[in-house]
């Protein structure tokens, strides 16, 4: 058994409470880092229904405007699944493949991946909400 001197002790709950309380303040960040990404998720659901909008009113498409959401979407669901929100991450990825080239990906899988603008904000509210 290890027998610990008093000044000993003192140093071990000193260390201890130093770590308790770093622990606290990496996890109100990740809690705040966390709730960004997802506000930035219906920012950029906000962002493509307004273009889908014009797409279908004006029936011209904009390779810029398709790349800017392809490259938003995708560093979406990097920063998503650095947090750990890998679900909501793995629709973003998708999306993101969709508007860099949409021929890549068939009708079937993307309704059974459910990566319908209404789908991924649903997902990023309920997300928001288990964190408040």
């Amino acid at each position: 058994m290890i027998t610990l001197t008093p000044q000993e002790w003192l140093g071990l709950l000193t260390h201890l409470k130093k770590w308790v309380s770093n622990l606290r303040r990496a996890s109100k960040q990740r809690k705040l880092e966390s709730k960004s990404a997802l506000r930035d998720v219906i920012k950029a659901v906000r962002k493509t229904t307004v273009y889908t909008r014009s797409l279908q009113q004006y029936r011209k498409t904009s390779l810029e405007q398709d790349s800017e959401l392809s490259l938003l979407w995708t560093e979406l669901s990097f920063k998503l699944d650095d947090l750990g929100l890998n679900k909501l991450a793995k629709r973003c990825h998708i999306t993101g493949i969709y508007w860099s080239d949409p021929s890549q990906l068939d009708r079937d899988f993307l309704d059974k991946a459910e990566v319908g603008l209404s789908d991924i904000e649903r997902l990023a509210k309920l997300n928001l909400q288990e964190l408040n």
